[in-house]
């Protein structure tokens, strides 16, 4: 009975192991420098389009094992088309909500085709990257176009003084930024024993209280190291609250709420998901449209930290947020996965990016590496289910 127990608690947390082992191997590796301030700072800087855009992904995953391969292309476009407007005087303001409404309108024009005429999402989706991709450069007219608004630079993460200020104006160490931290901990633990204490009441099961506990605690510990980490340089970067922002929201999406459950459904069983009367065109149309949504924000992100547009930007973009939804725990078949599941697998991908970079690795091993994490991940996935059946 123990073994059991001990080989479903491997089972589940199998990525949050391998985090930790990874972590602790970089962080020898490269003598302690991947845990300076400056550094964790730049994981969540460099990383923030990955855990936004991962985060959309993982609902078109759910829906079957389908993807999105235009998101790069889209991040691209939506940004250019921010830049240049910004570049001619248009207001920031106006030029966000541009980004945005294109990125949707994108979105579902794709969702469309795959939800009500039904084009497989890759053949869409691959059609929209190339499409895209071109537009950007003609909206570019292939040149470099630079974001100099300081205020939207600061809101949405660019430049080196987008943080959140700190209050007590301490020498050295952002007081806000770890009182933030404390508060977020008691928050987490307030919802942990509300929620236990819900599903006593109702005689649902509920996990041991042990494991509640320790779950709990590392949790808490690990909010207050990041915390600790970032008030020694300059404290909360703004784009961190746009990521917290987008992983709460879709959190509560796909755990809380009806609609989060259906994406779950049909990629469970889509046959008898639409037997039971649920609209399983409208459950692809919502994926892919929000996926537009998302890649529009993550083209706001994306221009404000690098202060400029070009034709090249979000080349890649795709393949990390595949990646680290399959590194986090999504399955390849639809209907597993969870957000804080694809937020460690884009922690772990951005560590091993960081991590690789300061110990000189070429960017090419890079690649490699990255691969056969990949790889490793959905072989972990699909064994498991073999195991499951």
């Amino acid at each position: 009975m123990e073994k059991e127990k001990i080989m479903s608690f491997v089972k589940k947390y199998t990525m949050i192991i391998v985090l930790i082992l990874v972590m602790i191997f970089f962080g020898i590796g490269t003598g302690g420098k991947l845990f300076l301030p400056q550094n964790v700072t730049n994981l969540i800087s460099q990383n923030a389009y990955v855990f936004v855009l991962a985060t959309g992904m993982l609902l078109c995953i759910l829906t079957g094992g389908n993807i999105d391969l235009s998101i790069g292309s889209v991040v691209c476009f939506t940004g250019a088309v921010g830049a240049t407007m910004m570049d001619k005087g248009i207001n920031s303001v106006a030029a966000v909500f541009a980004m945005l409404v294109v990125g949707l309108i994108i979105g579902s024009i794709q969702a469309v085709c795959i939800a009500y005429i039904h084009v497989p999402p890759f053949i869409t989706t691959l059609a929209g990257m190339l499409a895209f991709r071109g537009l950007s450069n003609v909206v570019l007219n292939g040149m470099t176009v630079s974001v100099t608004d300081e205020a939207f630079q600061k809101i949405f993460g660019g430049g080196a003084n987008c943080y959140v200020p700190d209050l007590f104006g301490i020498e050295g160490f952002n007081l806000t930024c770890m009182l933030l931290g404390i508060i977020a901990c008691i928050i987490y633990v307030a919802i942990q024993i509300n929620g236990r204490v819900s599903r006593v009441k109702k005689g649902y099961e509920v996990d041991s209280l042990a494991g509640m506990i320790i779950k709990t605690v590392v949790i808490c510990a690990v909010i207050c190291v990041l915390a600790f980490k970032l008030s020694q340089y300059k404290g909360i970067p703004t784009v961190l609250i746009w990521v917290l922002l987008v992983v709460l929201i879709y959190g509560y999406i796909t755990s809380k709420t009806t609609i989060g459950r259906y994406f779950y459904a049909v990629g469970g069983n889509e046959k008898a998901t639409k037997l039971s009367g649920i609209n399983t065109n409208r459950v692809y149309f919502l994926a892919y449209a929000n996926m537009g949504l998302l890649a529009g924000l993550a083209g706001i992100l994306t221009i404000a930290r690098l202060t400029s547009a070009q034709p090249t930007y979000g080349q890649n973009y795709e393949m990390d947020a595949i990646g680290s939804c399959f590194i986090g725990g999504a399955s390849a078949y639809g209907g597993t996965g969870t957000v804080p599941g694809v937020i460690v697998g884009a922690v772990l991908m951005g560590i091993i990016n960081l991590g690789m970079s300061i110990m000189g690795v070429d960017s090419n091993w890079q690649r490699v590496v990255k691969g056969i994490v990949l790889l490793l991940a959905v072989i972990f996935d699909v064994t498991t289910k073999k195991e499951g059946k």
